[in-house]
């Protein structure tokens, strides 16, 4: 996929030379830093499309939405974010410990709700860090537009998961985060989030297991991209999804990609054609079974032993 590059300079700069393993590294860096800063003070598939359908239409037809998909910030958006204690990605964003009298603090924090159309950019590289975003439905990619306009992707981030922390070591984002359908993210206000912290240390211990697992998720896939080969790497990237489907209630055996395998090929270091003839491959061993996106995982263990 080719286009042109982003206007941020520092973000080129970056990408000179920029390979999978690179990406990686760069991320695991950024929250590395996130997690010193942040000390001082991510069914049958994903959500059922109908329901993520809906989810989004009301979103759409009870707000305001400008051309950015910023909901416009008055009395009712409020009571919409105000949901949280319903939500069921709640125990994924909120620790269990918070009262209710906390999570109405936490309402001052989350204050905005944004729909994000696929293909449509949340925020770019270079732009200044103010805000992360809980995806609320839908999924996004993160990308670096490399120096010839070609995109390396550096992750790929599900309901429940924060987009956003890889500004906090330099105030300014790293990467370009793309919505792969139609999203809905909450916006929560770094500045409020920290002096929330700073009220409520059970928040606090909560941002940093959240830093903490995206450390360890992305210093993963630095094994996955140094040490294994080709099928051994599509295979844990779709026994990491499922675990991840299964961590927010969806079935882990039956799920659909949301990204194209050309994205998956990117993330992994593998070309298109790769990733197609491997997955074709686990069809025919009888490990799964693909039918365009949807992946039915047959035998786990025989994949996990690739």
């Amino acid at each position: 996929m080719r286009r042109p590059a982003a206007p941020g300079g520092n973000c080129v700069r970056h990408a000179v030379a920029f390979t999978a393993r690179g990406a990686i590294h760069a991320a695991g860096i950024g929250i590395i830093c996130a997690m010193i800063l942040s000390i001082a003070e991510h069914h049958a598939g994903p959500p059922a499309d109908a329901a993520h359908r809906a989810n989004v239409a009301n979103c759409h037809s009870v707000h305001h939405v400008d051309e950015h998909g910023a909901v416009d910030s008055g009395e009712s958006m409020r009571r919409d974010v105000s949901r949280c204690s319903g939500c069921a990605l709640r125990n994924l964003c909120l620790p269990p410990e918070l009262s209710s009298d906390d999570i109405e603090q936490f309402h001052q924090v989350a204050s905005m709700k944004r729909l994000v159309r696929r293909g449509d950019v949340l925020y770019r590289c270079d732009d200044p860090f103010r805000n992360i975003f809980a995806i609320k439905t839908g999924s996004f990619k993160t990308v670096m537009v490399l120096r010839d306009g070609r995109e390396q992707v550096t992750g790929f981030y599900l309901p429940g998961d924060a987009l956003g922390l890889d500004g906090v070591c330099s105030d300014r984002h790293r990467w370009d985060a793309v919505a792969l359908e139609d999203s809905l993210v909450c916006t929560v206000s770094f500045a409020r989030l920290e002096a929330f912290c700073h009220r409520q240390p059970a928040m606090q211990r909560h941002l940093h297991r959240m830093l903490s697992g995206e450390i360890v998720r992305e210093s993963g896939l630095n094994v996955w991209l140094g040490t294994m080969n080709a099928a051994e790497r599509v295979a844990a990237f779709l026994l990491n999804l499922s675990k991840r489907f299964a961590a927010r209630g969806y079935s882990p055996n039956e799920f659909q990609l949301r990204m194209t395998r050309a994205e998956m090929g990117s993330y992994l270091g593998l070309k298109l054609e790769t990733v197609s003839r491997i997955l074709s491959g686990f069809s025919r061993a009888g490990l799964v079974d693909t039918q365009g996106r949807n992946i039915r995982i047959l035998n786990a263990a025989a994949l996990a032993a690739v």
